[in-house]
């Protein structure tokens, strides 16, 4: 649905989760059809592989609304590559895995978001924030999420764009 659709939601808190799933759908539907060798292959400078990419995304949004806004206890709200890894999907690790963990996070933070119709409600404290100087609101959080998943689903446009390019014969 484009943003300048006037059938679309009108309420701002709609209007922002409709366009939030349409990004984790559009990051899907960049990474539907790539070859496992494709999924673990970086083409972009930073190094990422689609699927890191992916695995990146399932972890930010457990962070900011598991972790953050409902404060819930997670040993490991970086996953196993700390703040400033690359989140790293090993080997051995199916993508389909990577994948079924993407949606059963995607579907916990809806969750998460339908429990709390106030997008101006601040991030309970003890989780990612001790302080409520420092604890975003709903909105906020919501916002970064709907950031990150634009700035990256722009990454993997561009890994589409070559993959498809490189899998599509020249004429001779």
């Amino acid at each position: 649905m484009p943003i300048d659709d006037p059938t679309g939601p009108a309420d701002p808190r709609e209007l922002l989760l409709r366009h939030l799933d349409i990004y984790r759908s559009t990051v899907l539907g960049k990474l539907d059809g790539l070859s496992e060798t494709e999924l673990r292959t970086s083409r972009l400078p930073s190094g990422w592989t689609p699927l890191e990419l992916l695995n990146h995304l399932a972890h930010v949004e457990r962070r900011w609304l598991c972790w953050g806004f409902r404060a819930e206890p997670i040993t490991d709200p970086w996953g196993d590559n700390g703040p400033e890894g690359r989140w790293h999907v090993p080997p051995q690790e199916p993508a389909a895995a990577v994948l079924e963990r993407f949606r059963d996070q995607c579907e916990r933070s809806r969750a998460i978001v339908a429990a709390e119709p106030d997008l101006d409600r601040r991030a309970a404290l003890g989780g990612r924030f001790a302080t409520a100087s420092e604890a975003p609101t709903l909105g906020q959080i919501l916002f970064h999420l709907f950031q990150e998943y634009a700035r990256h689903a722009g990454h993997l446009d561009i890994v589409r764009e070559l993959a498809d390019a490189d899998a599509t014969p020249t004429p001779p």
